[in-house]
């Protein structure tokens, strides 16, 4: 009988063999399993040769026992690896590399959980030492001694690089008064850079803006665009720019300020990017204002800017300029100008580029002049440009190119031999 029941045991084990897992069950060897993992989740026995994280031992007991001393070990490894000494050596649990364990997953968005948290910790840091500071700075920026004007403007420059401590200050009216009024007043290139660049920062919120233009930024900053510092002019330019596009009641205070009088030299510069800003300040102040067109006039401003049409490839800058003499092709006072500086010609290098959104501000700036361009010598080039563009399937397009045709074809007995060609294509 006894026989008979070992039989059948060596029977189920070699079923079990063949039917789950290739070691032995422990049914009838009595053999132990071992956790090959944290949570316990997976066992394998000592002898195996499945997939699962396995650990090879003698002796399992010593190892599981070996595991749960370094379990603390391992978690504070993988959450804080700065506060493992160097040459330290963890007691891995990780038998298949291709596998990670549960410890090893939690490390990465524990690191991540670490800095927000030291992100926030800093950053409530960087509010309540700028909130303690803002009173004795303001004190600092109305003092008498310009070097100690200039110390405290390079603090609050550093302050407002900084996020939390930008907010702090912004919610200053005082400190933000100080600034404009130390910018107003001094003489020194340093303490003006550094307070342009603190409104420049301030200006990249709302709040900023708001405090700006209630302290009277706003002329100080256009009395800024007549420093010989080009890091001043960059400052003054694009906070004023941000005011313009972002705080009502911008526009008129830099109108009021002389500011397009200061603008409209500025076409002079030879750098495309601050030209760029520049002419989409001149496209603000003028869009929809008489006065202001006739003040670019006053100043020369078509000159400058069919100069910049003919001279540069920056396509931002081409754009931004085409948008400012489309605003000035409606002014009669400014129409003709234009066309005398050359402008005609200058726009109509532009209609068989890349930039759609240049070809297209060109052309309605064309049509717009054209009625005044009747008598203009030197249209050949143009002319012939425009009579390929009929062939185009935009309607916008076709609609500019056949009235600037119209319009410089009438009356104009030079021009009338396009007319043939005019015709066949349309």
């Amino acid at each position: 009988m006894e026989m008979q029941m070992g039989n059948e045991g060596r029977v189920k084990v070699k079923e079990w063999q063949q039917t789950y897992y290739a070691g032995d069950s422990g049914i009838q060897s009595g053999a132990t399993t071992v956790r090959t993992d944290d949570d316990g989740a997976e066992y394998s026995t000592k002898q195996y040769s499945t997939v699962t994280t396995t650990v090879v031992s003698e002796k399992p007991a010593e190892v599981e026992s070996q595991y749960a001393l370094t379990r603390a070990q391992r978690v504070r490894a993988a959450m804080f690896p700065e506060t493992v000494m160097e040459g330290t050596t963890i007691l891995s649990t990780q038998t298949d590399p291709s596998q990670m364990t549960n410890v090893q997953r939690l490390a990465e968005p524990s690191q991540l959980l670490k800095t927000a948290i030291v992100h926030l910790i800093n950053y409530q840091d960087d509010a309540e030492l700028a909130t303690r500071a803002i009173p004795e700075l303001t004190k600092l920026l109305n003092d008498e001694d310009q070097v100690v004007v200039n110390k405290a403007s390079l603090i609050v420059n550093q302050l407002t690089r900084k996020e939390a401590s930008r907010r702090a200050l912004m919610a200053s009216p005082q400190m933000v008064a100080a600034v404009v009024r130390a910018m107003q007043n001094t003489g020194d290139m340093e303490t003006a850079r550094a307070t342009a660049s603190i409104l420049h920062n301030l200006s990249h919120q709302r709040e900023g803006l708001l405090s700006i233009f209630k302290c009277g930024g706003i002329p100080a900053l256009v009395r800024m665009l007549s420093s010989p510092m080009e890091s001043v002019l960059f400052y003054a330019i694009t906070t004023l720019h941000n005011l313009l596009l972002h705080q009502e009641g911008a526009k008129m205070a830099v109108r009021l300020a002389d500011g397009l009088q200061r603008m409209v030299p500025l076409l002079k510069k030879s750098n495309p990017k601050f030209l760029a800003i520049t002419t989409d300040c001149l496209q603000l102040l003028s869009y929809g204002n008489q006065e202001s067109k006739l003040i670019i006039l006053a100043n020369s401003g078509p000159e400058g800017l069919v100069h910049i049409m003919r001279n540069y490839s920056y396509e931002k800058l081409l754009w931004t300029t085409s948008r400012v003499l489309k605003v000035l092709s409606v002014c009669p006072s400014n129409k003709p100008a234009i066309v005398d500086a050359g402008g005609m010609q200058a726009l109509g290098m532009h209609l068989t580029g890349s930039s759609q959104r240049l070809m297209q501000n060109c052309l309605w700036t064309l049509r717009n002049l054209s009625d005044a361009a009747t008598k203009q010598e030197g249209l050949d080039s143009l002319l012939q440009t425009l009579v390929g563009l009929l062939s185009s399937d935009d309607v916008n397009m076709l609609t500019c190119s056949t009235g600037i045709l119209s319009n410089l074809t009438c009356n104009n007995t030079n021009q009338h031999y396009y007319w043939p060609v005019i015709k066949v294509r349309g």
